[in-house]
């Protein structure tokens, strides 16, 4: 999941908004649970046009990876996620930053491997 999102986001650096399809496609997952999360979690914050469109810049699929990671990876529930990041949302990010490093360098060793 790492490698396709940071994949994305490498790819479209000058890529400002990304649609919720895009967005929902991303994380492999329907565009109603994207807006779901958007009403229970503040920090996604999606631009909208006058039809009511979503806009999704890269921070706010950053902190839907965030959401995702809590919720599909750890299964936690939405309102165990919820107080985490409000309890603690700096030391919540800086483990995520570190679980994805780690998991990109596992991608990278497994690759190395079966390339031996």
């Amino acid at each position: 999941m790492i490698e396709k999102i940071d994949k994305t986001l490498a790819e479209n650096p000058d890529k400002l908004f990304f649609s919720i399809g895009e967005v929902a496609d991303l994380f492999e997952v329907n565009t109603s649970l994207i807006r779901y999360w958007e009403k229970e979690f503040a920090m996604i914050k999606p631009q909208k046009n006058k039809k009511g469109n979503r806009f999704f810049t890269p921070k706010d699929i950053r902190n839907l990876h965030l959401v995702y990671h809590l919720v599909k990876e750890k299964g936690m529930t939405l309102r165990g996620a919820q107080k985490k990041l409000r309890e603690n949302r700096e030391d919540t990010e800086h483990t995520f930053a570190i679980v994805n490093s780690l998991q990109t360098i596992r991608g990278l060793l497994v690759e190395l491997k079966e390339n031996l």
